[in-house]
């Protein structure tokens, strides 16, 4: 009988010898994850207070750019013929930058989509505004029971479903006191 050669990547990380060991890189990792969310917690508190301190600076210098914005938006849709050549282009380059006017795409907005649907089938027109749509139950494959037929289809491939180690540390919360 052949021996087979396990292949495994040379790295440099300590290993646990015992149980011993094994309890104390565990509690490490708790311990450099609680320091972890410390410093995620600090950040956090940081930029929050950033945001607050920028954010008022910011407010009063937004509401003048929409003012100016307002006010440039009506002297150029009461000059708009002019700028845009009687309508042949949408935009207009000045010295300092380009004002332009873009219509937005039609959409199609849905309320009650069944009403909506009943609606359509009675006015009798589902050919035209429904769709008939056919797809894969891949659950439906990933049944114990339908593995191995949902495998022999071709183009089909079911894969393991694998393996995680996981490192959980015990952590204690304390009651707040009341």
């Amino acid at each position: 009988m052949a021996t087979r050669k396990m292949k495994s990547t040379a790295t440099n990380v300590p290993v646990p010898q015992d149980d011993s060991e094994a309890r104390s890189v565990i509690r490490e990792i708790g311990d450099l994850n609680r320091e972890g969310l410390r410093l995620e917690a600090e950040l956090n508190d940081k930029v929050a207070k950033l945001q607050e301190e920028y954010g008022e600076k910011v407010a009063p210098i937004r509401e003048q750019v929409t003012a100016k914005q307002e006010g440039l938006k009506m002297f150029c849709e009461v000059n708009r013929d002019r700028l845009t050549g009687g309508g042949k282009v949408k935009s207009h380059k000045f010295a300092t930058g380009e004002i332009s006017w873009r219509l937005r795409p039609a959409k199609v907005n849905i309320r009650g989509k069944d009403d909506v649907i009943t609606a359509i089938k009675e006015a009798r027109l589902a050919k035209k505004f429904l769709r008939t749509k056919e797809e894969i139950n891949k659950d439906a494959m990933l049944e114990k029971d339908n593995r191995a037929t949902a495998a022999a289809l071709k183009g089909v491939t079911i894969g393991s479903d694998g393996e995680d180690f996981i490192v959980e540390p015990f952590e204690t919360e304390l009651a707040e006191a009341s």
